[in-house]
């Protein structure tokens, strides 16, 4: 079986324990995500975003010998409480799938995929920050949290261009 992995944020820089068996392709499927989760360490992290116009993810094949196994180690390097059942999203590709998302899968011969499913956070989990919530979060922050905030949005691969990221590239300059 073949798994893949969906990513377009820190896993992608830091992927830790989670058993990659390939490089970060960057031809992952377009999807709706924004800088829209207020990370554990401060940083304004990358989620999906079902309002969030799309753009093109990256992805990579894991080292696992079942789904089971994939989920328990993206659930690991994520910091996800087992009882969280949002936290991972799942696809497995069957052969009646149909879809945009089906098709890219089964071009590229992969079986299921895995990705960080997290909501939005912003003030309480689910809440959408708008972009001037976004701006106005990222220009509170100091010290060492802003450094991490400001590292967190240069390392997302520039092909994650949403909305909001440009916001903050035309309004702090952080490219």
């Amino acid at each position: 079986m073949v798994i893949a992995c969906l990513g377009w944020g820190s896993l992608i820089w830091k992927p830790d324990a989670l058993p990659l068996a390939s490089e970060w392709f960057m031809d992952g499927p377009a999807l709706p995500v924004e800088f829209s989760r207020i990370g554990d360490g401060g940083e304004l992290a990358t989620a999906i975003c079902l309002n969030a116009p799309p753009c093109r993810v990256l992805w990579s094949v894991l080292a696992t010998d079942s789904l089971e196994q994939a989920c328990s180690a993206l659930r690991e390097r994520e910091q996800i409480p087992a009882e969280r059942e949002d936290g991972i999203g799942v696809y497995r590709v069957e052969a009646s799938s149909t879809g945009p998302l089906a098709q890219w899968a089964s071009e590229r011969q992969i079986d299921a995929l895995i990705w960080t499913a997290l909501p939005p956070r912003f003030r309480s989990e689910g809440r959408l920050p708008t972009s001037g919530d976004a701006l106005a979060y990222l220009q509170s922050l100091t010290g060492e949290k802003l450094e991490h905030a400001r590292d967190y949005i240069r390392q997302v691969p520039a092909q994650i261009d949403t909305p909001y990221r440009r916001n903050i590239q035309k309004q702090l300059g952080w490219k």
